[in-house]
């Protein structure tokens, strides 16, 4: 048997590979999924990958399957760990910052200003796969960005650098670089002037790198000679997924809630009301990653941020469930108490992904302002992960999250329709859409028309 694309998920625990066919016809077509562990600690992430494969084959009914391309995610090993240093937290900070989570990375250590010795301990001791370093708009201050570059190549060897900052600086970067035998990688400046983000080049560079790299899992190089593309990271592949619903589906945000962390993908420029009153500028593609937040791995500290009243209200029979929790929840008992969990994975880290209107007193009197992501505009809310795909109050989940008027969260409102990728391969068509964005489209459209 004969399919055109295989696309493996590797994650840190679960390996899974969607099979595809019809993807140059009208009809594109997901035929089959096999999973298997992922084979970390065997040394070998090859293993789980041909145990995944082995697992399609027998729900095919044949011994022999072919494909015409291979392509892959991987988040397994930790996925992409960086840190990211920059000028202002306010400006060129959290331009990187943007960047560098919309790409896929968790960022271990964030820096404003230039780095002292404590800062370059903690870099040491994360030995991160990539270091962003930012600051100064373009001919502008030069200085900091200078700086943290030498500091961070001298004491932090062997790990490849990205440079997004004033863009005066690359002659005198690529010299510190070359001296001391530093892999740099220039790209436009992710914050150019006064209120302008870029954080686009920025992240098509750190996938690049991660996949050139930084697959540091063991056997991941075997995996380079089985597929025949790029290897993205998975959050950064479901948030390519996410840009590309937009196309269709205008405004949207993405709910990821796992195990361990829950992620969140906005792409939405907002209303044009709140634009006029936003403080700072945000970026269009927006990613957050609550790594605090999960229904398993993370399910205490979902407990612990909860009041008195929620506790009592939502999880009286929490001391049992926590102790006796299953990683896939089997009784009906155990499903109920992940669905509580869930809910308010989304919740909480939606007042952290979302902005927020304020007033400010000044001399002309009161001044109504608005910060942090708008998602007043959104029309469609998406829910993919194991969480969201699965449980059976997933839709009812989602749908509590809008609110009827906006007040103070910039929260979606009850114009938005929720939508739930039945089929679990968001991530999977971030990567196809690389090679066949009109194939992965479909495929995305009909994974979210399955009722739930």
């Amino acid at each position: 048997m004969k399919v055109d694309v295989l696309v493996a998920e590797i994650g840190s625990t679960t390996t899974a590979v969607n099979a595809f066919t019809g993807l140059e016809s009208a009809n594109p077509a997901l035929i089959g999924q096999g999973v298997a562990p992922t084979s970390v600690e065997s040394g070998d992430v090859t293993v789980g990958l041909k145990q995944a494969i082995a697992d399609l084959k027998t729900q095919f009914e044949t011994d022999e399957l072919s494909w015409e391309h291979m392509f892959a995610s991987s988040s397994a090993a930790g996925g992409l760990s960086m840190t990211v240093h920059g000028l202002v937290y306010d400006m060129t900070v959290r331009a990187a910052r943007e960047a560098a989570l919309g790409s896929g990375a968790v960022l271990r250590h964030v820096t404003a200003g230039k780095l002292r010795r404590t800062d370059i301990a903690r870099i040491q001791q994360i030995s991160p796969n990539i270091i962003l370093v930012a600051g100064g708009v373009d001919y502008g201050e030069r200085d900091t960005a200078l700086n943290n570059f030498e500091m961070i190549a001298a004491n932090v060897p062997g790990i490849p650098i990205i440079y997004a900052g004033n863009i005066e600086n690359h002659d005198e970067i690529a010299l510190i670089a070359q001296e001391l035998g530093t892999e740099v990688f220039f790209v436009e400046n992710c914050y150019p002037s006064i209120d302008q983000l870029n954080v686009e080049p920025t992240r098509k560079v750190i996938q690049d790198v991660f996949e050139k790299h930084i697959i540091h899992s063991p056997g991941m190089e075997k995996i380079h000679e089985m597929v025949d593309s790029t290897i993205m990271p998975t959050p950064g592949a479901v948030m390519q997924a996410a840009k590309i619903a937009y196309e269709d589906l205008g405004d949207l945000i993405v709910f990821d809630v796992g195990g361990a962390t829950t992620d969140l993908h906005s792409v939405t420029e907002g209303s044009p009301a709140i634009q006029m009153i936003m403080m700072y500028p945000e970026p269009v593609a927006k990613r957050t990653v609550e790594g605090d937040l999960g229904v398993y791995v993370n399910r205490h500290n979902i407990i612990e941020q909860l009041t008195e009243r929620e506790l009592n209200e939502f999880f009286p029979d929490r001391e049992y469930y926590l102790e006796h929790a299953m990683e896939i929840p089997q009784e009906p008992d155990e499903i109920d108490f992940v669905e509580r969990l869930a809910q308010f994975c989304c919740k909480l880290a939606l007042s952290r992904h979302a902005g927020t209107m304020t007033e400010l007193y000044t001399a002309h009197g009161r001044k109504v302002t608005a910060q942090g992501k708008d998602l007043t505009a959104v029309k469609t809310i998406i829910g993919t992960g194991g969480a969201l795909t699965r449980l059976p109050r997933r839709r009812e989940i989602l749908e509590s999250l809008r609110v009827h008027d906006v007040v103070k969260e910039l929260y979606p409102t009850t114009d938005a329709v929720v939508k739930i990728d039945h089929d679990y391969i968001m991530a999977s068509l971030g990567v196809l859409s690389t090679k066949f964005p009109e194939a992965a489209m479909k495929l995305l459209l009909q994974s979210m028309a399955v009722e739930a």
